[in-house]
């Protein structure tokens, strides 16, 4: 049965399931933050948020909110609790302090203090404690009188805030946006925005009013080329860059209203000149045109002229696009090229040997060159379309909000996973020329933090291969072509732009374990058989290295040094690694066994692995890390290429007494069965005994999950969570066994591993207990401290941090199969109705009463069976 969205969306039974009697409803009414703990009496008994989640920002909560806009790959801006503009990256970089200069506002005619910024109020950190601050932060808008009230509520891609003030009799909204419709990765991709300003006349008679939008050329640079020219019904403001370096970039901003005056030059003068003439028009009310000027136009405004009646709205559609085509980007250095490379035998130099999907064109420049400059010319073609298009992508994007937040699940569930969607819109995602992605792990302030689409960090992130599975394969491609070596070591780090890897270090352990589980996983979400058959030769070359490499003894135990995601190597067998591969093996297992390969060795193997990780690693509660140095090929801890760096002599005599630095040894580890959740998550059983595995979990929920930080010592990176703030560390050793140098990171919390414990916890069955790590962590982003739409780790809107998109599957079950067109249901809370995006579209599925069904709101999902619970149902 095929189902496809027409105009409307409809909801069709597609069977009868049944819950089984051992799943209890969540109460999920709780909703405030309380975080009931009675198993922990270490604990307090509650924490608690004065903020609801998945509710409005208001007042402190407001002080740090930046809600990311922009295309996937392709920049962003920031809207702002307060409706500011900030963090502008658009030159192909982050540039998380750039506040442009730019503010809307309004004057009302006849009216006392009646011209404002469409703005609510400054929060206090930006009064004192920015850059320039103890200067006076000369020419700021912050100076400028502001609207008095605010709320700010999100629904992604959507932001809305509600602006009052006794001054003014109307209500104002702002809204802004950009494109987000899962399955359409290039409408989704586009270097667009939106700000519509809707006012809404709340007196007894008709306001008269100038609206204006306002902005300093803020893309100028020393000794560059800078303008500002005309496009129709705004103005783009335009870098040609310096002699040294000629990276253009162009940003228009216009409105939908023909009758828009424009304002291409600002007054010319010294201080403060520009910003003091320019808002002396807005308080005004004056629409007073000018021409273009040559160069140095300090910057430009456009008007439009309001006449609301009582009761009566107006909307104006401010649309800002950009072009950036050119880049000094590139990262990672130059490996050998494969040359008459027989894909068949399990070498690939790029994808487009294969043609394995439409990305797979050559891009053989020196630097990055974004996708979005493929498709567009120039500033004004990106325009065009998004002023042609405006109405379908809003309306689409909107399909995919209602679906999203038509959820019942908890409202601390939705607000994470929607939160860290942001991600996808920051500059720590980027898609080249070509088509396919490139990503960072983070942002910087001025830089992308860690390059190369790090594959044992993007690990963790489960959005992308759901919401946009062709650029999830093209990661793949990525890791099995340019960065894989005719041994089968795969660089964890991708160059950029994407090219042959150099094979000089390590390969990462859980990345490229994971890897393989992530072809099945790509494999089952787009239904492409094809696919699978080109790529399986290069996975076998893979995991026949991971064998070789850290196993080559085949005991079935990853045991050999292994680099990892804590940027250190660990020695001897450990659980964490164990059940990568465990995963590894069982993914594999089945993707051999479908192209008919022999598959007897990585059966084996895995019957081993499994026995080892059972029985020698579990302590009974958790599973643990036995440290080694003798009988292993590996050299001396001392000699072995490390990030650690060398040994020094005080870590020589450390090495005598405790073994290598850098280990978990007994310790009881966050991330100690992350390759079972992973494997989960791609769609493999449980292969590792259930019962053993939520032991952990709740070993770790246990141990690890700390209300209060105040009395934590840690000497490591303190920030993501410290004093009186909650959060689940990465490690414990509650049995004893610390050693005098844990790895690097043991004393932090990462967000990313707490939505992957919390998930995998419900994934288990343990709802409560996921809900409590996920209501401590989402406490920290309320807003007051730190930006609820900017999970941090190494750097700004850290991809770790999307691994909470597995929330979704892990209450619910819900996961579609588009190799054997199968819908599975698995509820952990009853009855629900959650979002669910396939290859072909998307919509919701709900499960009420034991009765289940589909609505599919975009695309089509073909569905030939459905199992719930574990049974199969009648269609």
């Amino acid at each position: 049965m095929k189902k496809t969205a027409g105009r409307r969306s409809f909801i069709r039974n597609i069977g009868i399931g049944t819950i089984s009697a051992a799943i209890l409803p969540v109460d999920i009414a709780n909703a405030t933050g309380t975080v009931e703990n009675p198993s922990n009496p270490e604990q307090p008994s509650a924490v608690k948020s004065k903020r609801p989640y998945n509710t409005a920002y208001t007042g402190d909560h407001l002080n740090r909110v930046a809600f990311p806009i922009g295309g996937l790959g392709a920049g962003m801006f920031c809207m702002e609790g307060t409706g500011a503009i900030s963090h502008i990256s658009v030159r192909n970089k982050p540039e998380i302090f750039n506040e442009p200069g730019m503010f809307a506002a309004i004057s009302v005619k006849g009216k006392i203090n009646g011209a404002k910024l469409l703005e609510g109020p400054v929060p206090g950190w930006k009064k004192f404690g920015q850059h320039d601050a103890g200067n006076g932060s000369g020419g700021a808008t912050t100076g400028l009188p502001h609207f008095r009230n605010a709320s700010f509520k999100v629904k992604f891609p959507f932001a809305y805030l509600d602006l009052s003030d006794a001054d003014l009799p109307m209500k104002v909204q702002v809204t802004g946006w950009s494109p987000f419709i899962p399955t359409d990765e290039n409408n989704s991709g586009l270097p667009t925005g939106a700000m519509e300003y809707k006012f809404t006349n709340t007196g007894k008679s008709t306001l008269e009013a100038v609206f204006s939008f306002n902005s300093k050329n803020f893309l100028k640079v020393e000794k560059g080329r800078n303008s500002i020219r005309s496009i129709q019904n705004g103005f783009i403001l335009s870098e040609a860059g310096t002699n040294e370096k000629p990276y253009a970039t162009d940003f228009a901003i216009c409105t939908d209203d023909a009758a828009t005056v424009v304002d291409h030059c600002w007054f010319r003068g010294g201080w403060w000149d520009p910003v003091t003439m320019a808002w002396n028009k807005v308080k005004n009310g004056e629409m007073k045109s000018s021409a273009p000027v040559e160069k140095d136009a300090p910057g430009a405004s456009l008007f439009v002229q309001l006449t609301i009646a009582p009761g009566k709205e107006k909307i104006v559609k401010v649309m800002m696009s950009w072009y950036s085509p050119d880049s000094e980007q590139t990262y990672g250095k130059m490996g050998v090229r494969k040359e008459q490379c027989d894909p068949a035998s399990g070498c690939c130099s790029s994808p487009s040997d294969l043609a394995l999907d439409k990305y797979d064109k050559n891009f053989d420049g020196k630097f990055y060159k974004p996708w979005y400059s493929s498709r567009f010319k120039s500033v004004e073609e990106v325009t065009g379309y998004w002023k042609e298009q405006y109405n379908l992508l809003r309306k689409n994007s909107l399909l995919f909000t209602n679906a999203f937040y038509a959820s019942s699940l908890p409202p601390e569930v939705i607000e994470a996973v929607a939160a860290n969607l942001t991600i996808l819109k920051s500059p720590t995602v980027m898609r080249q020329y070509d088509g396919r992605l490139w990503n960072f792990e983070g942002c910087g302030d001025n830089w992308g933090c860690c390059h190369g689409s790090c594959t044992h960090v993007w690990n963790y992130a489960q959005a992308i291969p759901h919401l946009f599975p062709a650029l999830e394969r093209s990661l793949r491609h990525t890791e099995f072509c340019e960065n894989q070596d005719i041994a089968g070591h795969q660089n964890f780090r991708a160059n950029l732009p994407i090219q042959p890897a150099s094979h000089d270090f390590h390969s990462a352990a859980d990345g490229q374990l994971g890897g393989i589980m992530k072809v099945y996983r790509e494999w089952r979400i787009s239904g492409d058989n094809e696919w699978l058959r080109k790529m399986f030769p290069m996975v076998k070359t893979s995991m026949d290295y991971c064998i070789a490499t850290w196993d080559p003894r085949h005991k079935g135990v990853i045991e050999e040094p292994h680099h990892n995601t804590y940027d250190i190597e660990f020695w001897g067998p450990d659980g964490m690694h164990s059940s990568f591969y465990i995963g590894a093996l069982d993914a594999i297992s089945a993707m051999g066994k479908f192209v008919g390969a022999d598959i007897s060795k990585y059966q084996q193997l895995l019957a081993a692995a499994k026995k080892v990780i059972e029985t020698e690693l579990y302590d009974g509660e958790y599973f643990i890390q036995k440290i080694k140095v003798d009988g292993l090929t590996a050299q001396n801890p001392a000699t072995v290429q490390s990030f650690g760096g060398e040994y020094s002599k005080e870590a020589k005599d450390l090495l005598e007494k405790e073994g290598p630095k850098y280990q978990y040894g007994k310790g009881c580890l966050s991330d100690g069965v992350l390759g079972a959740w992973i494997a989960r998550m791609c769609g493999l059983p449980d292969i590792i005994d259930p019962a053993k595995i939520a032991s952990h979990l709740l070993a770790v929920y246990k141990y690890n999950l700390k209300e209060n930080l105040s009395e934590h010592a840690n000497p490591q990176r303190p920030s993501f969570a410290l004093g009186d703030e909650g959060g689940l560390l990465l490690c414990s050793w509650p049995k004893g066994g610390k050693l005098s140098l844990p790895f690097v990171y043991s004393d932090e919390v990462w967000t990313g591993i707490e939505h992957q414990v919390a998930s995998h916890l419900m994934l288990a069955g343990h709802v409560k207990e996921g809900l409590d790590i996920l209501r401590v962590s989402r406490n920290r982003y309320d807003g007051r401290i730190r930006n609820p739409f900017n999970e941090y780790e190494c750097g700004h809107w850290y991809a770790r941090a999307l691994s909470s998109y597995g929330y979704l599957q892990a209450l619910t079950g819900v996961r579609y199969d588009a190799v054997d067109k199968t819908l599975y249901i698995d509820s952990k809370m009853g009855d629900f109705t959650s979002f669910l995006s396939t290859a072909t579209g998307f919509g919701n599925v709900s499960l009420k009463g034991g009765r289940h069904s589909l609505v599919i709101v975009y695309g089509s999902i073909e569905v030939n069976k459905t199992f719930v619970s574990g049974k199969q149902v009648t269609i």
